[in-house]
């Protein structure tokens, strides 16, 4: 948070479907293409590019997917129902789907700190102030990835740096159907619970809330707490930038399949 306040706040394009389930291949494209757009612009020390592409931060949900990071074996998927895909992110196993608010940070660390470990506590802050805000105490693991509450983990962690350029990012469940959790070893971690922002608040004895409104409160207060913890000043995209962003992804927006607003 010190860091955050010595920086200016940076512009950050927010590309923010929360709102709809964007197939996982068409999103992982999405990201390429961003990554790959920044990437082309760095240039020797010193050079400036003609023009500088503010840093991007895109929000959604997923049909339900399995994805393996880069090193995952199978040994940890049991009996997948759901489209089994492969990734270049750290990190084993993991579930999305409808319900789930992911997170995609595409951010140039150089304008940040070129510290990857800083980078990865730096989302699991987010996860703890948001899950904080709707009233949970997440926490760190020693020697682990993510956020628990409880003992459980509510928000997992995988993401890619390349060239100091950020992309994958992190999975907060708000309100996912956890028995499609049960196909496999979330994260490589035997015996151990995952929980849901909903399943947490029912197991407190809180009132029900719709899950449209609950995921539309988390949505909100993760964008808020991306920008205090990063410094961001998180801005509307352009014409340019939502060129791209129909390029890849708005033929295959899969409404039927997903938790709408």
């Amino acid at each position: 948070e010190m860091l955050a306040a010595l920086l200016a706040s940076r512009p950050v394009v927010l590309h923010d479907r929360r709102a709809d389930c964007v197939p996982y291949e068409r999103a992982l494209s999405w990201q390429r293409a961003l990554h790959a757009e920044r990437a082309a612009q760095l240039l020797p020390r010193g050079e400036q590019p003609a023009r500088q592409l503010d840093d991007a931060l895109i929000l959604l949900q997923h049909p339900p997917t399995y994805t393996l990071g880069s090193t995952s074996t199978l040994s940890n998927v049991v009996d997948p129902a759901f489209d089994l895909v492969r990734t270049e992110r750290g990190g084993e196993v993991t579930y999305h789907g409808p319900g789930q608010l992911v997170m995609y940070p595409l951010l140039n660390l150089r304008h940040y700190q070129q510290d990857i470990h800083w980078y990865m506590r730096s989302l699991e802050e987010v996860a703890i102030r948001t899950l904080g805000s709707l009233g949970l105490e997440g926490e760190r693991e020693p020697g682990a990835t993510g956020v628990w509450v409880g003992g459980a983990k509510a928000c997992a962690l995988g993401v890619k740096v390349s060239r100091w350029l950020t992309y994958h990012g992190l999975a907060l469940n708000v309100c996912t159907e956890m028995e499609h959790w049960r196909g496999i070893v979330p994260c490589g971690l035997h015996g151990r619970e995952v929980a849901s922002v909903e399943t947490l608040l029912a197991s407190r004895g809180e009132a029900a809330v719709p899950r449209a409104l609950l995921l539309d409160r988390a949505a909100t207060e993760m964008l808020r707490h991306f920008g205090d913890v990063f410094g961001a000043e998180l801005r509307a995209p352009t014409e340019d930038d939502l060129t791209l962003e129909r390029h890849s992804i708005s033929d295959s927006l899969s409404a039927n399949t997903c938790l709408r607003l």
